[in-house]
């Protein structure tokens, strides 16, 4: 029997509250969807594996040998996963010191914290494992079937790369409190957790444009340039390779030195959980701690002022930081590209220019979401004495200047070594911007911006909408660069698409039914 205040009672109560947060996010709270999800699940996890068995068919018909280009590559493609566990769990460590719900209630009674802390953190830790073995399984399985089974050592390498990714978040939050205090750390954590998640990812690329002037870290892991640099095939920096291949005792030495600095990290940190959690509480609440700073009401047009609002709520959001910084991390590596290629021609805008449109229509998308349908106060903006439609002019005003604020650099950038691509791009950067912002106009729907992070279970549609239409405008993009006329099939295709997004959505539905009700005849 399970006993009240237990670590086995803590984790059931973690774990209610996982299932929870888990079912929320894929089924919007919807009831009757279990079903849909799990059949949902099932075939996307057996396409996954079709999709490997054929992209991993040439490599295991001919071998795998742990040779120095198979560990580097290996290697590689391990320290991706890491690095966005990391993130992951900087920022779910970060919600769950600042996350009310359940906190006081527990730290009130005569629980002991450490359990609660205990458990919290190893929640977190599985949680940031579990995606990147949900993702690394297809693969894993293909290989222990055609290869042997002794492949089947990854998932416990996956699972000691959790655990330490969840000791180092553990120990660089709790550092950043103690040096820079709970009212900053909140913000500079999520900074740091959008710089570690894309920090490997734009590094590779960025190592990979310098040497062999190409953005895939696919040709970089492989090239003769990292082979020639890469520590001898001895070195125990391949110990996780090695042992996701096959070898138990690497993958034995990794799982133990990822439990043990993962317990110590717990035994060291524990009987400070409970202070952390109430400093996080009262930097809100705290009178001394607050900025009396003189504010001027200076004479402004109505759509100013909503302008103004919807950006002084995007700059005050310390939880949408890291979502939005991660996607503008991102345009770093084709402004290097662009920056390192300046001359060279057309070659490297064939590639940047669409990673710029994409990026923007992606970042448009998030922003669109934010100002007009994650409302905090609608009825203070419905009581306002502005039309409906100039509220949501000024919310679209808001959207478009703010993404053509980190958009416009890059493409003035591109104008310096290729006018015609920056044209082009500026283009396609329009085009996807206005179908993200018109398909979020199309399905909007009350919601809070604490929300952000599900936004996508609103609608599926829009969200599915929104990433092809960004995906095909990048493409038509890129050929148009390349001075393909398949440019003009792919975009009449994207314009294809919101055609049918329109058709289905509900501010068609309800355009008809308005348009119905003004034309009925009056009764007699």
């Amino acid at each position: 029997m399970i006993t009240a205040s237990s670590f086995a009672w803590f984790a059931r109560h973690e774990l209610r509250l996982s299932w929870r947060d888990l079912y929320a996010m894929l089924s919007a709270n919807r009831p009757g969807r279990g079903r849909r999800i799990l059949i949902a699940a099932a075939t996307i996890l057996a396409t996954l594996h079709l999709l490997a068995w054929a992209a991993l068919k040439q490599a295991t018909d001919h071998g795998i040998a742990a040779d120095l280009p198979t560990l580097v590559m290996v290697s590689g493609f391990l320290l991706l996963p890491i690095s966005l566990m990391a993130s992951q769990a900087m920022e779910s460590i970060t919600r769950a010191f600042y996350t009310r719900s359940d906190l006081e209630l527990i730290l009130a009674s005569p629980a002991p914290a450490r359990k609660l802390f205990a458990v919290r953190m190893l929640a977190i830790a599985i949680a940031t494992s579990g995606l990147t073995l949900i993702v690394s399984a297809p693969a894993i399985d293909v290989l222990a079937v055609t290869v042997g089974p002794r492949f089947l050592l990854a998932y416990p390498v996956i699972l000691a790369f959790g655990l330490f990714a969840a000791a180092t978040a553990i120990l660089f939050t709790m550092g950043m409190f103690v040096l820079i205090g709970p009212a900053r750390t909140r913000l500079f954590a999520q900074i740091a957790a959008a710089i570690v998640g894309a920090g490997f990812v734009i590094g590779v690329q960025l190592l990979a444009i310098a040497s062999i002037g190409s953005i895939s870290r696919f040709e970089f892991l492989r090239s003769d340039y990292l082979l020639s640099v890469a520590p001898a095939i001895d070195h125990w920096i391949y110990l996780p390779a090695r042992g996701a291949m096959g070898d138990a005792a690497s993958a034995l030495s990794v799982l133990v030195f990822s439990l043990v600095l993962f317990a110590a990290t717990l035994l060291a940190t524990a009987g400070q959980y409970a202070g952390i959690v109430l400093k996080a509480g009262s930097i809100d609440i705290d009178p001394g701690r607050r900025r009396h700073t003189k504010v001027s009401f200076a004479p402004r047009s109505p759509a100013a002022m909503l302008r103004g609002k919807e950006w002084k709520l995007l700059l005050r959001d310390k939880w949408l930081m890291s979502q939005t910084l991660m996607q503008l991390l991102y345009l770093i590596p084709p402004a290097f590209m662009l920056w390192h290629s300046f001359g060279a021609g057309n070659t490297m805008m064939i590639v940047a220019v669409p990673v710029i449109v994409m990026a923007a229509g992606q970042l448009a998308g998030g922003l669109a979401w934010l100002a007009i349908s994650g409302e905090d106060a609608p009825e203070l903006v419905t009581t306002a004495p502005v039309s409906p439609g100039q509220v949501l002019r000024a919310k679209v005003e808001a959207v478009l200047s703010a993404v053509a604020i980190v958009v416009a650099p890059l493409l003035i950038a591109t104008a310096f070594a290729s006018p015609v691509a920056a044209l082009i791009g500026a283009a396609g950067a329009c085009a996807a911007v206005l179908s993200s912002t018109l398909i979020q106009l199309w399905f909007r729907s009350q919601a809070k911006r604490s929300n952000f992070r599900r936004r996508q279970t609103s609608s599926r549609i829009a969200t599915l909408a929104e990433a092809f239409s960004s995906i095909l405008w990048a493409g038509a993009t890129g050929l148009w660069v390349a001075g393909s006329f398949v440019a003009l099939a792919v975009a009449f295709a994207v314009l294809t698409g919101l055609a049918i997004t329109w058709a289905i959505s509900p501010a068609r539905i309800d355009f008809a039914a308005r348009r119905a009700l003004r034309h009925r005849p009056a009764p007699a």
